[in-house]
């Protein structure tokens, strides 16, 4: 979101004017279709790939750029047993929520596949993932937009996807990171385009899970957070006992009230919900540990779910 103090007047929410402005700003840095529809389309001999959606956006040039959604599913649906959802890249900019649901797929989903029903969209904003973007072209954020009626694409899409699965879930692991540039660009620009002030919280180093304040279902986070401790270090809580300005429930975990704030973590009712928080920027994470980190989030709740 580079210049974005340039955009509008302070004080004013944006317009579709200043939209433009924004939208104008924004440059494709990598492919969705060369990183990640390639390893989906891999994956077709071990598992049923269905396109889901197709996203099209009438403000990008050229008009014609279309983004088909996938999602990968067990090839024999089995009716007698729990279905879990993993959703990687609401927040396309968050690379190893993308890649981590791709590493699941590819390395550990095999080993669930006797007890569950395994469905995985890798990549549900690609423009996102494309530009490393936070929102999509219409300056909305889809991890605030699931919702009746929403008016992000991503999220009506990967909600119609869900509900005609005609079933419902025992858990759903959302795959998110949190980046310096939350602060530096993505907050800021949040601010200039609402007209609000924000105070920006610190950026914790090491990783953390945002869990469900409606259905917190800690022992699971504990859970979760034992088994990424093994691949890379948890978020301490700052001074004011907090983790981006919420208060600490217990070590590495916070909690949101997910379905009230259109999240994708709140858009089913499944018993067990975490939304992973990653720190690609830690001085001693590789982007291959920020990954791992999240495969053992998805391997770590299953294991605890199974001794249920």
């Amino acid at each position: 979101m580079t210049q974005v103090s340039t955009i509008g007047t302070a004080g004013v929410k944006w317009g579709e004017t200043e939209k433009q402005q924004w939208l104008a700003l924004q440059a494709v840095k990598r492919s969705y279709f060369d990183d990640v529809v390639s390893q989906i389309d891999a994956l077709r001999s071990e598992f049923t790939v269905e396109q889901y959606g197709e996203l099209a956006y009438p403000e990008l040039a050229p008009a014609t750029t279309h983004y088909p959604l996938f999602v990968i599913k067990p090839t024999v649906w089995q009716a007698d047993k729990p279905t879990v959802l993993v959703t990687g890249g609401v927040h396309g900019y968050e690379t190893s929520g993308v890649h981590g649901a791709l590493a699941f797929a590819k390395t550990a989903a095999a080993q669930y596949a006797d007890a569950f029903n395994i469905v995985i969209a890798p990549c549900v904003s690609p423009w996102g993932y494309e530009t490393i973007n936070r929102w999509n072209p219409t300056a909305t954020d889809p991890n605030r937009s699931f919702y009746t009626n929403s008016p992000a694409q991503e999220s009506v899409a990967l909600m119609k996807m869900v509900k005609e699965l005609g079933v419902d879930l025992v858990a759903h692991f959302d795959l998110h990171e949190t980046t310096d540039s939350d602060n530096t660009e993505f907050r800021p620009a949040l601010a200039a385009r609402d007209a609000q002030t924000h105070d920006n919280w610190n950026i914790p180093d090491g990783f953390y899970l945002v869990g469900d304040s409606e259905n917190p279902q800690a022992e699971f986070q504990a859970a979760i957070i034992a088994g990424v401790a093994n691949v890379t270090h948890i978020a301490p809580a700052d001074d004011k006992g907090e983790i981006i300005g919420a208060p600490l429930e217990q070590f590495g975990v916070i909690n949101y009230a997910k379905t009230k704030l259109g999240l994708c973590g709140g858009l089913s009712n499944a018993t067990y919900k975490t939304t992973t928080e990653v720190y690609p920027d830690s001085a001693t994470a590789t982007p291959q540990e920020c990954i791992a980190a999240q495969v053992a989030v998805i391997t770590s709740g299953l294991g605890f779910i199974l001794q249920q």
